[in-house]
């Protein structure tokens, strides 16, 4: 990130900036750290400000700090627990929600104003003020330290196609970046991605892309590399991916697409050796090298097949395997009300779309569509995932019950309620579903909204658990409970995808595994409902429980921890892994995995109390410390947390009393925490102190029903986590 002091304008809290239209707005230096995300993302600035305003925020009461040494009283906690309920009921939307930000990387932009670009949207598409907002966030993720050809090359592609020239930028911005990519061997070294996306632009040739067939499509379904058998984000982005390839699609080379070629090449356009570019990438870029396999098969299609299809007759089964690959892509731009199952394929869908019919239904509708990805931070303009609303929500709802304040709470949970109940999902996809490789979603909860269709099994466990506990409160606190056969529904897709997958979703790339976030919180889920509902398919509900810790046992680490891959990382996976167990019914006498887990955790307490693990720990396989040793709020809170319920305050409570204190002192005046993490999930700042602060003050008869309510499953969420973590200490 560039190193600079700028005003930003405020963000309204629903994705748009309220100076995109001119609703004006405070503004605030952007904060400037060394390592992104930035340091206090601008949403939890002023959208929530706009949200407290709209809300008519009460006054809150004066934070509490807790000196060394003295003791944490139940007075403090419980004005910690109200001064962050309070500010996390103020920020929240009119229709149940907690708008936040859910971004991070930076390559989900660039690629739509390519499209955009490509199919003559741009300056419809965007107005004016859009596109100064996000020349702002690209310039404002300029590296001057570790830089990527990918992260590079896109986004000074992406300045030019927005007017800039190639000598604009502060502190000559523009030339340094095109500096850095010739000096690392020009475009041609960016990886195969933006290869892709290069050769759609018309800024490279697809001659110098390893082949991506649409004939796969076609091939038998016992087949191992049949899309169908392929992880489903990995096949929904191979879809339109697979068409565009299939029909070399290049958009019209323009005057300034001619200008990028002579500008990102350190040789003449025209000499360029193509087929040596397929396997040219940057060692910035190389994060894990081919296997010999993959070189082998990529050889074979592109010298062997790829000359054979595109020649009559064989050209014939091209087509035929493009109207599937677009067939295909039309059946989920249908079944996801042309949200798609995140931006990366919501863009690819976008110009497939436009490349068959540039008038066609299908594309408008992919447009209309659009500011459901967008939002303006303190950064610039972004695009974001697909949205973690119902993700946020279930652990928000968790949080504010397990505090036992509920009650004063009232019209907070209600407004929460609606929306749980409002997301669930309520069909199965359209028609033929299995042959279009989809499963069963009715009853399941998506990470985002209905619209988004995807069913994934810690989301509907999470949603189940909130909607739960929602149940056995009174429908005059909180609205009405939710008709059984709809926790029958959710329970049905639980059990189906321990059978099927454990998660719908991403990871390894090309084929779907076992987790044991989703084990866990399918564990809780399905606990609580066999407490409330307990003849209800028993037997299989038993089994899958059973099955479930066994899993979680015997993927324990030598060391007592567990691998998270959804988060920030040994911390993460061991705070899931001891939330199912517990909630199973182990605890720290009965169960060796749990005595196991506290002794990792304490090993890694800082001297502070608290804990912070950096994201190297994902990629070395190997827990690692944050640079200085520095405490990180939600991962002191999954630590906390983790070490309540695997019963170590029975043990010896000072190395929780210790993390307590540095969950109190870390609350600031507006409740606001300082974001340390690459991945924007912005709630969970929030969220997780406040579910880690609630644990300790629960009762002895409350902990059973605790342990259900408090965990979480899936990426990341913020206030609430933080409440949960007080109330276990009495």
């Amino acid at each position: 990130m560039m190193s600079k002091e700028t005003n930003y304008p405020s963000s309204s809290g629903r994705g748009e900036a309220s100076s995109i239209y001119g609703d004006g707005g405070g503004l605030a230096p952007l904060l400037a750290t060394s390592n992104p995300p930035l340091a206090l993302p601008k949403e939890d600035q002023s959208s929530s400000f706009g949200l407290r305003k709209e809300n008519g925020c009460k006054e809150i009461a004066e934070a509490v700090k807790v000196k060394e040494g003295e003791e944490i009283r139940e007075g403090a906690v419980t004005i910690t627990l109200r001064r962050g309920i309070s500010f996390y009921s103020s920020i929240q939307a009119h229709d149940g929600h907690w708008p936040a930000e859910s971004a991070g990387p930076l390559f989900f932009l660039q690629p739509l104003v390519m499209a955009l670009y490509v199919t003559g949207g741009l300056n419809t598409v965007l107005s004016p003020q859009h596109q100064k907002e996000i020349k702002r966030y690209l310039y404002n993720h300029q590296k001057v330290t570790v830089r990527t050809m990918f992260g590079t090359a896109l986004s000074y592609i992406a300045l030019r196609l927005l007017g800039e020239d190639p000598e604009d930028g502060e502190d000559m911005a523009m030339p340094r970046g095109r500096k850095w990519i010739l000096d690392h061997g020009g475009l041609v070294m960016i990886p195969s991605w933006g290869k892709f996306w290069a050769a759609v632009l018309g800024v490279y040739e697809w001659s110098g892309c390893n082949p991506m067939p649409p004939e796969f499509w076609l091939l038998p379904k016992m087949f191992p590399i049949h899309p169908g058998k392929m992880l489903c984000y990995c096949r929904l982005v191979y879809m339109p991916m697979s068409y565009l390839y299939g029909k070399r699609f290049v958009g019209g080379v323009t005057p300034l697409i001619r200008s990028i070629r002579q500008e990102l090449y350190n040789e003449p356009y025209h000499l360029i050796n193509w087929n040596k570019s397929r396997y040219t990438v940057a060692k910035e870029d190389l994060y894990f090298p081919h296997p010999l396999i993959q070189d082998l098969t990529w050889e074979f299609l592109y010298h062997a097949v790829e000359p054979v299809l595109s020649r009559w007759p064989f050209s014939m089964l091209r087509q035929k395997a493009l109207q599937v690959a677009i067939e295909h892509v039309q059946y989920e731009d249908e079944n996801s009300r042309y949200l798609c199952i995140g931006c990366v394929e919501k863009v690819l869908c976008l110009i497939a779309s436009w490349v068959q019919d540039p008038n066609s239904e299908a594309y408008k509708r992919h447009l209309a569509r659009l500011p459901d990805y967008f939002w303006i931070a303190e950064d610039g303009l972004k695009l974001q995932t697909f949205g973690c609303q119902m993700w946020d929500a279930a652990f928000a709802i968790q949080a504010i019950i397990s505090t036992n304040l509920s009650e004063e709470y009232g019209p907070t949970l209600r407004k929460a309620h609606n929306f749980i109940k409002a997301s669930q999902v309520r069909e199965n996809p359209s028609g033929n579903f299995t042959a279009m490789y989809r499963h069963i979603s009715k009853g399941a909860w998506t990470f985002s909204t209905q619209d988004h269709g995807w069913q994934v099994s810690d989301c509907t466990a999470e949603g189940l658990k909130a909607a739960l506990l929602l149940s056995q409160m009174s429908p005059d606190l909180v609205g009405e409970k939710m008709e059984a056969e709809r926790f029958y529904d959710a329970v049905n897709v639980i059990l189906s995808l321990q059978k099927f997958n454990p998660t719908e979703f991403f990871e390894d790339t090309l084929i779907e595994r076992e987790y044991v976030e989703c084990a866990s919180s399918a564990i809780q889920g399905l606990s609580l409902f066999r407490k409330l509902h307990p003849t209800h398919r028993r037997k299989e509900i038993d089994d899958s429980i059973s099955r479930a810790i066994r899993y979680m046992e015997d993927t324990q680490k030598p060391d007592g921890s567990w691998y998270g891959c959804w988060g920030i990382c040994y911390t993460y996976g061991t705070w899931f892994a001891v939330e199912g167990l517990a909630a199973a019914g182990r605890n720290y006498n009965n169960s060796p995995a749990l005595r196991k887990a506290c002794e990792f955790l304490l090993s890694k307490q800082l001297a502070c109390g608290g804990w912070g693990e950096s994201y190297l720990s994902s990629r070395n396989k190997e827990y690692t410390n944050l640079q200085g040793n520095r405490a990180n709020l939600v991962q002191t809170a999954w630590a906390l947390l983790s070490l309540i319920e695997a019963g170590q305050a029975n043990v010896d409570p000072k190395p929780i009393h210790r993390g307590n204190r540095v969950m109190i002192n870390s609350q600031m005046e507006d409740d606001v925490r300082i974001s340390s993490n690459p991945l924007q999930r912005q709630r969970i700042r929030a969220v997780l102190p406040l579910a880690r602060l609630a644990a300790d003050f629960a009762s002895p008869e409350e902990e059973q029903s605790l342990s259900i309510a408090i965990n979480g499953g899936g990426f990341t969420s913020p206030t609430a986590g933080g409440v949960i973590g007080l109330l276990r200490h009495r």
